[in-house]
């Protein structure tokens, strides 16, 4: 069909960029950056691809951030066309990253070139943050180009992620920030022996129990107008051999919180180590911290998306924090004001993924607006 948007969205879908391979999509986006009179600057990090790229000089910089690679699609014959295959049904474009979010960085291409075909001297500095590891390890994507323009002292005052945000309709939710992650490995220590010989052995599973009913029972915080109380799951819980007769010498238990901006993860690790020793535990005790609570509230980024949307598509739109993380946690930690506004959610990861054609069309003109909105 005749849209630039939609024929952009299946160039980059037809591309098997599951992460972090990139698959020749990020070429095909600097060339087009190329043609409008960006400064590209290619910026890979291990086995990721990444680019930074702008245009304009002065003033204030709003960037659009995204990321090239997708999840595996799976067993392709559960798909109703080949996930790879950009198809249109029932006015909806079908394929692997169609929402998440190869239809949103088609959007913000498409709209960089009007904006810049109908404002070529614009104030301010246009920008895009494009990785091909978001969706993975997300170790050398977004958080290495926010590390290097860190240390050269780059700034960026706006940056609107293309995540999948809307639940219902296009714009109903914009995510204005994200709550933090972080994850323990702990091992309880015992001593291993024979069930019928107890006085031999210490069993770390019982010795736990009342450990994690703490643990699990403990309030962490209220939250606050932004975001829900701080949630704590249990993910994976693991002792003994597998025989029955063998009092396990360890108990692995692996969890995650998800915290507001209430809380720290330093204050998480207090918390939890104090438990731990209170109930006179042996342990190892490891953290991985995969991301930061962030949050824009009062800002013109929140009130021109707020604008632009309703411009175009008559929607009130509703602030959440809710969902996992984002490279949007990475970006924040530069002082950007982030917030995220993509298509609908309902199908990612999901076998026959898919966006409504005309939901990307009126995105790229919220995206468009959004520019008008702050560069000009």
């Amino acid at each position: 069909m005749n849209c630039p948007v939609i024929e952009l969205a299946q160039q980059l879908i037809a591309r098997p960029s599951i992460s972090p391979d990139d698959q020749g999509c990020q070429d095909l986006l600097i060339e087009r950056l190329n043609n409008i009179g960006f400064t590209v600057e290619k910026m890979p990090f291990g086995d990721t691809l990444n680019f930074w790229a702008h245009r304009g000089n002065a003033g204030k910089t709003l960037a659009f951030a995204g990321h090239t690679d997708v999840v595996p699609a799976g067993d392709h014959s559960k798909w109703q066309t080949p996930p790879f295959s950009p198809t249109i049904i029932n006015q909806h474009l079908y394929g692997r990253g169609a929402a998440d979010m190869k239809g949103s960085i088609a959007a913000m291409v498409v709209a960089a070139e009007r904006f810049v075909e109908k404002y070529p001297t614009h104030t301010g500095r246009l920008a895009f943050l494009i990785t091909s590891d978001e969706e993975a390890k997300a170790t050398h994507g977004t958080v290495k180009v926010v590390e290097t323009l860190q240390a050269r002292h780059e700034s960026v005052d706006y940056c609107l992620v293309g995540e999948p945000s809307s639940q219902s309709a296009l714009g109903d939710i914009i995510k204005n920030g994200r709550r933090g992650s972080i994850t323990a490995h702990l091992t309880i220590l015992g001593t291993q022996g024979h069930v019928a010989y107890p006085h031999l052995a210490d069993n770390p599973v019982h010795r736990a129990t009342n450990f994690l009913q703490e643990l699990v029972t403990t309030k962490w915080d209220d939250g606050n107008q932004y975001f829900p109380a701080t949630s704590m799951q249990i993910a994976n819980i693991n002792a003994g051999t597998g025989a029955d007769n063998v009092i396990p010498g360890e108990l692995k238990v692996q969890f995650n919180f998800r915290f507001s901006t209430e809380l720290t993860d330093t204050i998480i690790r207090e918390r939890v180590t104090d438990m731990l020793e209170r109930h006179g535990l042996a342990y190892r005790l490891e953290w991985f911290l995969s991301g930061q609570p962030f949050l824009t509230g009062d800002s013109e980024l929140v009130s021109a998306t707020v604008q632009a949307i309703h411009e175009v598509t008559g929607r009130e739109t509703t602030l959440s924090t809710s969902g996992g993380t984002s490279d949007g946690r990475f970006i924040a930690q530069m002082g950007t004001h982030v917030i995220e506004l993509g298509p609908l959610n309902a199908t990612i990861h999901k076998v026959d993924e898919c966006v409504s054609i005309e939901d990307l069309q009126q995105l790229a003109v919220i995206y468009e607006r959004i520019m008008e909105l702050l560069l000009l």
